[in-house]
Order: structure tokens, then sequence, then C-alpha cells
């Protein structure tokens, strides 16, 4: 892994910076994206520097497509490579699914363009790089993607939209990229913030006792890009068994 460069958006904080800092531990390059945390980002590239590694800052927002495809020339530019994608950037509106006025079309064009276009420019703009390297890419999906559950009705499509276009891009981009999802459950990250009661229940119902930590999905991130070389246009799972 030693030398190789990663992109991986949304990564000042929470999965994406767990993941960032995993890689840089092995001695991955990597490119910290982020859209409006700032002064978190700074702080992410400055850690992954401590373990040997170069990092480079960018901010783009991934559901702007000229955004992207000049981040990844910038990647490439700065580092004359690139190995791995992880698409982690993503957002939501927190809706009660019953309220089925309430989800408005700016929530459902807010999700679709960062979680699923956004992905998906992501994954256009790298592939021509990643084809020439034999790299991989790793989705962030979420378990919402697969249970109809989350933090809205439009969150959950637009997860299951994620899930399906890795397994599409799995088959386009074969054989010189592998591609995979990753669908955690609850994760202990800023985005369940004041509702821990909430996540409280959910952590006693799951049979590994608890919710799932930034690391626990690096972890299975690491996984498939360093040791899973023959595995592709799957979805893995990280939940603690919630939806067994």
């Amino acid at each position: 892994m030693r030398d190789k460069v990663a992109l991986i958006t949304g990564s000042a904080t929470g999965i994406g910076r767990a993941i960032a800092l995993r890689l840089a531990r092995e001695g991955v390059h990597v490119t910290v994206n982020y859209s409006r945390s700032a002064e978190e980002a700074i702080q992410t590239v400055e850690q992954i520097r401590q373990w040997g590694v170069e990092g480079l800052l960018y901010q783009a927002n991934v559901a702007d497509d000229a955004a992207v495809r000049n981040m990844v020339q910038a990647t490439i530019q700065q580092f004359g490579r690139l190995d791995i994608l992880v698409n982690n950037a993503g957002v939501t509106d927190f809706v009660e699914h019953r309220d089925l006025e309430g989800l408005h079309d700016e929530h459902w064009d807010r999700v679709m363009s960062v979680n699923v276009k956004g992905m998906f420019h992501c994954c256009r703009a790298a592939a021509q790089e990643l084809q020439k390297q034999k790299g991989c890419i790793v989705n962030i999906a979420s378990v919402a993607g697969m249970t109809g559950l989350g933090s809205s009705i439009a969150y959950a499509a637009s997860k299951a939209a994620a899930i399906s276009v890795t397994k599409s891009l799995a088959r386009v981009l074969a054989p010189d990229v592998r591609v995979n999802s990753i669908s955690p459950g609850i994760v202990d990250t800023r985005w369940v913030a004041g509702q821990e009661e909430h996540v409280k229940r959910l952590a006693s119902g799951t049979p590994l006792g608890r919710v799932a930590t930034p690391e626990d999905v690096a972890e299975a991130a690491y996984s498939l890009i360093a040791h899973a070389g023959f595995v592709t246009g799957q979805n893995i799972v990280v939940d603690g068994g919630m939806f067994i």
C-alpha cells in the first residue's frame, strides 16, 4: 500500500476521516475533500502527515461535476497517480417517514445530487486513472438503502441507488477496477448528535450491543481496499448484526 494515493470525499470528519487515517497508517498519500468543514479538514490533513505521508486539502462540492473533475486532476498532478477512491460525502435531512407532505422537492434534490450524482461524478472523473493503476473504489452507502428506514425516505432511496450504481460500475470498470460499497448501520458521529436516547435504544437491540464507530467502518473499507482482490460489486454491511 505504501506510496499509493487515495481520494476520499467528505473526509474532514467522521467515517471519511477515519478511513483517511487508516490508509495513512499504511503509507497511503491522501487527498482530503471537504465542502464546508474547513477547520476540521485542516486538522485531518495534519493528522495524516503525522504518519509520514502527504495530504492534499481540496474543497469541492461533489454535486458539481466540473469541481470534481478539477479535484481529480489536482490529485494526479500533486501525487502523479490515483489508486483508491472512497466516496464518503453524503447529506441528509431528518424528515419523519410518515410526514409525506414534509418531504419537499428540495430534500429529494439535495440528497440525490450529493449521495448519488456526486458519487457517480467522482467515479467517472477518476475512472481512467484508476483503470491505469488497477485501482479500486469504495462507496459508503447505508443499511437505509436496504431497509427503507433512516433519516428520511429520500435518504433511504439515495442509498439504495448508491448500492445499485456500485453494482453497475463494478461491471463497467472490470477487470481493471474493483467497485464495492459498505452499508453501515448507526455510526457514532456528529450526524447523531442530540439523538443519544434513540441511539442507545438501537444499540441495545443489536447482537454486538453497540453502534458502530467510524473506525469500524474504516477497517471494513481497508479490508476491501487491501485484502479483497477478488471481491467486486458487493455491498458489505457493518451494523453489528442489527438487521440480520
